[in-house]
């Protein structure tokens, strides 16, 4: 018997397949035919797309898990070396603070020499400056009675000496100096 004889027959609910499981031999070999033709170009041409999205998702998963273990490793090291460094500032500034001890003491004992040489220097420039003062002063002193003596010789050569006399004395200084030359 045809279905649709069935049907028309309404012995069937037309709501309702033949069998509870399985549905009408064309709509299975169709509607199978059908689901491998799709399935096969899915397959074919979607299959690629999804296998590289699924590797560039998986590739970005282990790029971003990379990532974070290296942020992490590195964040862990340079807490170590903020521990480390918090343990050394007192020894470091125990070694800073010798340093500028040392550092101040050399100042000291430099300005101390270098001061020692220049009041020597200045001390020996004040002595050598006295000296010249003195010697100057001397100088200057035999100039002034030279000069004294010169100008007294002469008042009292001109008091004493005439004209006679004084006309003498050149005669005989210009013949001394004509017999020796």
């Amino acid at each position: 018997m045809n279905l649709f004889a069935v049907i028309a027959a309404g012995e069937i609910d037309p709501a309702r397949s033949i069998h509870w499981l399985w549905p009408a031999a064309a709509e299975l070999i169709y509607g199978s035919l059908a689901s491998i033709l799709i399935f096969g170009l899915l397959y074919k041409f979607a299959g690629p797309a999804v296998r590289k999205a699924m590797a560039d998702r998986t590739a970005k998963i282990q790029g971003e898990l990379d990532a974070s273990a290296e942020a992490r490793s590195s964040a862990e090291s340079e807490a170590a070396d903020i521990r480390r460094a918090a343990g050394d500032i007192a020894s470091e500034r125990q070694r800073l603070l010798a340093d500028a001890d040392a550092q101040a003491e050399a100042l000291l004992s430099d300005g101390r020499a270098r001061l020692a040489a220049e009041i020597a220097d200045l001390e020996a420039r004040a002595e050598a400056d006295q000296a010249a003062a003195a010697s100057r002063v001397g100088d200057e002193l035999r100039t002034e009675i030279s000069r004294l003596a010169a100008e007294v010789s002469d008042r009292l050569l001109a008091d004493t000496l005439d004209d006679s006399a004084q006309q003498a004395l050149i005669e005989s200084f210009i013949q001394k100096v004509g017999s020796s030359s």
